[in-house]
């Protein structure tokens, strides 16, 4: 029995003091039931909480961390850039040094704004798609999370979406009129959103992979017609690749499916773990940006030195080498692993994975867009949550995220992972 006294011990002074004792829904374990654990040291692949209780993580910050927690040469990147100061709130040299690496790594990003989260980037892309093409309407998709931004806020994934509130109090109504919902995977549905809402609508805005409902992957050739049809319209196709950028490979996911979008959103890996986000696209759209343009968008801590340096180096890090390979290798034996644990235990799993992202759903039919993971059997996976996490293996604690592989894990890492599922399973 792993002991938490000292986490409960935090969990109930922190309730007197942050809402629910969280600065982040999902980590109130209500999805899951009982109580979170706190979390003091991170290294590698581990982490280990406040109890001295060690796990494997497949949570990585919740993507950030592809080459495992506290890499030295982060580190040491941060440590040297704070001698020389935190934040100027004036131009830094770093800022160029990332501008120029993330645009020419992705092809699409010919111009790119940096700020401080996912949240801000989702919602400056959207702001400049509406200047550009002086249209009000966006298409999202339901599941894909895009942070929470009012007008994002609606019917969204991740932690609204595992308390069953997919929309926010405190959003007027007004705030969302302007946001089309379709399901994912369903062409006819766009094509009618177009034909309902001709020469109103500015884009599309789309996770290429969601993984903020699980994981669940486009049909064969969507994203190519999601590219068509915005591009027949005059709208714009936006990638929200916070989670997938620099992850599915080194031009994310768009040079995975090979498709080029207008607009793309960054964050997570490229801070090195720190707060960061970005956003660009073809030079005509960034231009539209102010102080060039009309468009308004602008944050005292964007581009940071210490957020830079640790981006920097971590994609420095990650190009290095044969990372992607290693990711992707690690990703095919846990899922093969985990296919055959629930196979022999004979619980109904959907296992879904892409290079280092992955989600098992409890439910027999296929999963291909938010109804689908819906079905999913919710008290048997916080029941797994629970027994994997008794194992020493950590999982995002909601069958609603998706997990990340890291290049810190090792395949004695996997193979101790499948191990416990395969016994956890039989338990259920």
């Amino acid at each position: 029995m792993i002991s938490r006294v000292k986490s409960d011990q935090l969990f109930a002074e922190a309730l007197q003091y942050i809402p629910g004792g969280v600065n982040s829904p999902v980590r109130a374990f209500r999805a899951v039931g009982g109580h979170p654990f706190f979390v003091n040291q991170a290294k590698g692949a581990r982490i280990t909480d406040v109890d001295g209780n060690e796990y494997v993580d497949y949570v990585g910050t919740w993507g950030p961390a592809i080459l495992g927690h506290a890499h030295p040469k982060i580190i040491q990147a941060i440590q040297q850039t704070a001698m020389h100061g935190t934040s100027f709130g004036i131009p830094n040299p770093l800022e160029v040094t990332m501008a120029k690496l993330i645009c020419s790594t992705v092809p699409s990003v010919q111009k790119v704004r940096m700020c401080n989260s996912g949240t801000e980037a989702t919602m400056s892309a959207i702001r400049l798609a509406r200047g550009f093409t002086k249209r009000d309407k966006i298409i999202k998709f339901d599941g894909c999370y895009h942070g929470h931004a009012d007008s994002l806020l609606v019917k969204a994934g991740s932690g609204a979406l595992t308390f069953g509130h997919p929309d926010s109090l405190g959003v007027p109504a007004a705030f969302t009129q302007h946001t089309v919902v379709l399901p994912f995977n369903d062409e006819a549905a766009v094509k009618a959103a177009f034909a309902a809402n001709e020469g109103h609508l500015a884009g599309i805005i789309i996770e290429p992979v969601p993984g903020n409902a699980g994981l669940y992957l486009p049909r064969p050739g969507y994203l190519e017609f999601l590219r068509e049809i915005t591009r027949a319209h005059g709208a714009l196709l936006i990638f929200d690749e916070v989670m997938t950028g620099f992850r599915l490979a080194k031009g994310g996911a768009q040079e995975r499916f090979g498709i080029t979008p207008d607009l793309t959103c960054f964050g997570k890996i490229i801070g090195g773990g720190l707060p960061v986000g970005a956003f660009g696209g073809r030079a005509e759209i960034m231009d539209y940006l102010a102080p060039l343009g009309p468009v308004y968008q602008a944050g005292t801590l964007s581009g940071n030195p210490l957020a830079m340096a640790a981006g920097i180096t971590a994609l420095e890090e990650l190009f290095a080498g044969n990372a992607y390979e290693q990711l992707e290798a690690l990703g095919a034996q846990l899922e093969a692993g985990m296919k055959a644990a629930a196979q022999s235990a004979g619980v109904p799993v959907q296992f879904k994975r892409i290079g280092s992202m992955f989600c098992g759903y409890f439910t027999s039919q296929p999963v291909h867009n938010l109804s689908d993971a819906m079905h999913s059997d919710r008290a048997r996976f916080a029941k797994y949550f629970h027994g994997m996490l008794a194992e020493g293996v950590y999982l995002a604690p909601s069958q609603f995220e998706a997990g990340f592989i890291s290049a810190a894990h090792t395949t004695a890492d996997i193979d101790r992972t499948v191990k416990a599922a395969a016994k956890v399973m039989k338990s259920l």
